[in-house]
């Protein structure tokens, strides 16, 4: 890794084998110009990517310009994106460039692109194919020279499935994928975060830094993070602005990081007294939690491998192997 590279990197913090993957792969593909689909659960640090890559590349003194695909409306949404002509509609009263005109010689971060609706993701695909683009309410065709990085929390292939994103686009954006792992899949790497995060908080709000009792830290290792980095940084700015004193018991922490790890339930079974095959009755149990996990979810494998807490790849390789059947 080169110096620059490191200094980028420097503001990602990780250290497990998991973050290591992804920082290579970043370095490998940033600057090929190949379209990037980075894909996680919310608070994983998709933009923090994704502006990685951006700055990794050759492209990285041109713009770096981002949109929430899923908070803007469709109608607002096609505007911002490829800008409008004047009387293009009500309030239009100038031309207005929009992001992929921004985003020349530079990158554009699509973030969200899952929530993006059937029309407009006609309208990116034909960016990605051809580099052409209009104006909304304009007829001069305008080209693109900007580099796509997209992310989605979704399960694009399930939406493929369903369909909800287009197989064509699919295919178009998943060109290199970029995973990116669950707070939980990754603890090893929380006491970097919490030190780097009490650090900049402090500084930046001029208060003196906080310390974790070894108690605190346990919990804070033990807690499952469904909201990721994201929660964490939050939780780290509510203590270093609230507490009255510098060092963080257990007693300072939320009451969901207090509760303990729940009870799991022993399932009704018998050994009879002619023995039993081990193998046999755990593949049936396991195979009854996954079949029970995909009905409570509707059979939507991204939520039953959550419910489950393991990878969705590992559900996807149990449920062939099982042969199991929505039909049974």
């Amino acid at each position: 890794m080169n110096t620059d590279h490191q200094g980028i990197f420097r503001k990602i913090i990780g250290q497990s084998d998991l973050m290591l993957q992804v920082f290579d792969v970043v370095k490998r593909v940033a600057d090929s110009d190949t379209t990037i689909m980075i894909n996680g659960e919310t608070g994983t640090g998709k933009g923090m990517i994704a502006r990685a890559i951006h700055q990794c590349s050759y492209r990285k003194s041109g713009p770096f310009i981002q949109i929430n695909c899923g908070a803007i409306s469709e109608g607002l949404l096609e505007s911002e994106l490829f800008g409008h002509v004047k009387g293009a509609f009500t309030g239009a009263t100038a031309d207005k460039p929009g992001k992929f005109e921004l985003a020349k010689g530079g990158s554009i971060f699509l973030d969200e692109i899952g929530d993006m609706s059937p029309d407009l993701q006609v309208k990116v695909l034909r960016v990605l194919e051809e580099n052409e683009f209009e104006r909304v309410g304009g007829t001069k065709t305008l080209s693109s020279d900007a580099r796509i990085i997209a992310a989605t929390h979704r399960d694009l292939e399930e939406e493929v499935q369903k369909g909800n994103f287009r197989e064509d686009l699919f295919y178009r954006l998943y060109v290199i994928p970029i995973a990116l792992s669950a707070l939980k899949e990754r603890k090893s790497d929380i006491p970097l975060l919490i030190n780097h995060f009490i650090k900049e908080i402090s500084q930046t709000k001029g208060l003196e830094p906080i310390e974790m009792s070894d108690a605190a830290m346990g919990l804070f290792r033990q807690y499952d993070w469904p909201g990721n980095v994201r929660e964490l940084h939050n939780l780290i700015e509510r203590l270093v602005v609230l507490c009255d004193h510098r060092l963080i018991e257990p007693g300072d922490l939320p009451h969901r990081m207090r509760t303990g790890i729940p009870k799991i339930n022993r399932p009704d079974l018998e050994v009879f007294s002619e023995g039993v095959n081990f193998t046999t009755a755990v593949t049936e149990y396991e195979k009854a939690l996954i079949i029970k996990a995909l009905e409570k979810t509707n059979w939507v494998k991204n939520r039953a491998a959550e419910l489950l807490q393991i990878k969705r790849t590992t559900l996807v390789e149990k449920i062939k192997r099982y042969k199991i059947t929505k039909e049974g």
